[in-house]
C-alpha cells in the first residue's frame, strides 16, 4: 500500500519545532524546506495585531517576562524568540508560507476569532484559497464565533481527553476535524468520527513507532515536531 501526502497529512507543529525555535519564521522556513503539506501555529491578539506564540507567558520561548497579553507590542517584538528570531506577526507567517502549504491557526488567546477572521478575509480577497486555512482551538466558544464570521473556512476542535459521546460534540459544532492528543486517541473514537464525516488529526507525534501506530489506527494526519520523520514514513509505505 502506498500513501500519498495529500491523503495522510504531515502537519509541521509550530513549524519544525524539533529543529528550530518554535513558531518563528525560521521554524516555518525549515518546515517548508522539509516538504510539509501543512503548518500549525498559535496566535494571541495584542494591540490589534496577531502574534505567533504558544504560551500565555513569555519565559519558556523568549528572553522576556510576564504574560503575553499584558505586554505592549513594541516590547514583544523586541524579544528574542530563539536564534535571534522575533515573535512573528501572523501576517508575516502567511506571507512566508505563500501558498506553499496549508496553515492551521490555533486560537490561543481570548478575543482572537475576530482579528483572525479579518486577516484571513484579507488574504481571500487577494486570491488566497480558502482550502489553505484551518482554524482550531481548545476554546470552542471562540471557534464557534469564528465559524459565524467565516463559515467557508474549515475549523478544527482541539481536544485533550476522551468524551463519553466520542465525536458527537464535534459533529454538533460543524467542525471539519477533531485535533486530538495522542494520549487519548483510540480506534473507537476514530471510527466514530469518520462515521460522522469528520477528519482526525493527532498531536504531537514524534516517534517512528507512534507515527506507524497512528497510521494503523486510521487517523487522517499527525502534527509533528519532526515532520521529516512523518514524511519518511509516508515515502516508505
Amino acid at each position: 500500500m502506498s500513501i500519498k501526502q495529500a491523503d495522510w497529512l504531515c502537519i509541521g507543529h509550530r513549524g519544525a519545532k524539533g529543529y528550530e525555535p518554535e513558531n518563528t519564521l525560521r521554524s516555518i522556513r525549515k518546515a517548508l524546506a522539509l516538504g510539509v503539506s501543512w503548518i500549525e501555529v498559535d496566535v494571541y491578539a495584542v494591540e490589534h495585531e496577531l502574534l505567533v506564540i504558544h504560551d500565555a507567558r513569555l519565559e519558556r520561548t523568549t528572553n522576556g517576562k510576564g504574560y503575553v497579553e499584558q505586554q505592549n507590542l513594541a516590547y514583544l517584538r523586541s524579544l528574542d524568540a530563539g536564534k535571534g528570531e522575533q515573535i512573528p506577526l501572523l501576517s508575516e507567517v502567511v506571507d512566508c508560507i505563500n501558498q506553499q502549504a496549508g496553515l492551521n491557526i490555533e486560537l490561543k488567546g481570548e478575543n482572537t476569532a475576530i482579528p483572525v477572521a479579518k486577516l484571513i478575509q484579507h488574504y481571500l480577497v487577494k486570491g488566497r484559497s480558502a482550502d489553505l486555512f484551518l482554524v482550531s482551538s481548545f476554546n470552542h466558544r471562540e471557534l464557534a464565533l469564528f465559524r459565524q464570521l467565516l463559515p467557508n473556512i474549515k475549523i478544527g476542535a482541539l481536544l485533550c481527553g476522551l468524551p463519553i459521546d466520542n465525536a458527537a460534540f464535534a459533529e454538533c459544532m460543524g467542525v471539519y476535524s477533531v485535533n486530538m492528543s495522542i494520549e487519548f486517541i483510540d480506534r473507537l473514537f476514530v471510527e466514530d468520527a469518520h462515521q460522522r464525516g469528520l477528519k482526525v488529526f493527532i498531536y504531537t507525534v514524534n516517534h517512528p513507532e507512534d507515527i506507524k501506530r497512528m497510521y494503523q489506527l486510521g487517523v487522517d494526519g499527525v502534527f509533528s515536531d519532526y515532520p521529516d520523520r512523518v514524511l519518511a514514513f509516508i515515502a516508505g509505505e
